[in-house]
């Protein structure tokens, strides 16, 4: 029977309608679907990866969209099985000196130290042509191997020419040799005849994972493959972020995200690049 407070059949008879769910406003019905969604359960509440906590507790992170990208890109990564082959990354946020040291796949591990010059903001690390973050990690001793190792940089600002972006002067290191065009080195000799064109700004990656080869991935871009020989690990040298070091031409651009992994194939530095992005994006840096 209808009743003014709707305590009845739960049809369209009564105005509250705590009945058969489907037809009433509320929704206390008869499934979870019909109960909006389920958002009164409890147990349906999101986490944050253990990963991703670590890094914002280390690097004192409090902003929530900065949390939530940290959470999503950590998520992400995962999500492709690339997580496992990073052994550095630096996803510079947080706007401090402190906040962008920390290694997001293990705090513990090559925390970053700066030279004079290196300035911070929202948009990440700021180099000046001389300064350099040092990783206090050496090639030969970060995990990667002669013949396996890949590393990206993410270039927020207009790049100078001949500007080193990141590595080991000789071997490892990202080189800008003209306003678009690059001069990648995976643990082999600088080689001239290897320069690729790229665009000026964004995520480029180089990737080796074998003895003949190296691919170059430029934004989302198809990676080019460049033919050069692979040679002994660096073990002298640190590996430098906005310079590389045993050289001295750094760049003047900002960089906002820089990573080191073991050799990542082309569909996977497609989704290194997808997963980077969106990270940008979400902090409303991308490019």
């Amino acid at each position: 029977m209808a009743n003014a407070n709707g305590w009845g059949d739960g049809a369209s008879n009564n105005t509250i309608g705590w009945g058969q769910g489907a037809n009433n406003a509320i929704g206390w019905g008869d499934i979870h679907a019909d109960s909006w969604a389920g958002l009164t359960d409890i147990s349906g509440l999101p986490t944050t990866d253990p990963d991703a906590q670590a890094f914002i507790t280390a690097a004192a992170i409090t902003d929530p969209t900065q949390q939530s990208a940290i959470n999503t890109l950590v998520v992400d990564l995962k999500g492709y099985s690339i997580w496992t082959k990073m052994l550095t990354v630096y996803p510079f946020v947080g706007g401090t000196s402190t906040s962008h040291s920390y290694n997001l796949k293990n705090t513990s591990v090559g925390q970053l130290t700066y030279s004079t010059g290196v300035t911070h903001s929202s948009l990440g690390i700021n180099g000046n042509g001389t300064a350099y973050c040092n990783t206090g990690l050496k090639a030969s001793t970060i995990g990667i191997s002669q013949n396996s190792a890949a590393a990206g940089v993410y270039v927020g600002t207009t790049a100078n020419q001949a500007q080193f972006q990141y590595g080991t002067f000789g071997n490892f290191h990202l080189y800008k040799y003209a306003v678009t065009t690059y001069a990648p080195a995976v643990n082999n000799a600088l080689v001239a005849a290897n320069y690729v064109a790229g665009t000026n700004v964004g995520f480029a990656q180089s990737s080796r994972n074998n003895s003949s080869d190296i691919l170059f991935k430029d934004k989302g871009l198809t990676a080019s493959t460049l033919t050069v020989a692979s040679q002994a690990l660096n073990s002298v040298l640190d590996i430098w972020i906005l310079n590389a070091n045993n050289y001295g031409g750094g760049t003047t651009n900002k960089v906002s995200f820089f990573y080191i992994s073991t050799g990542l194939t082309a569909s996977e530095l497609t989704n290194m690049y997808t997963a980077v992005q969106a990270f940008q994006t979400t902090l409303g840096r991308q490019v």
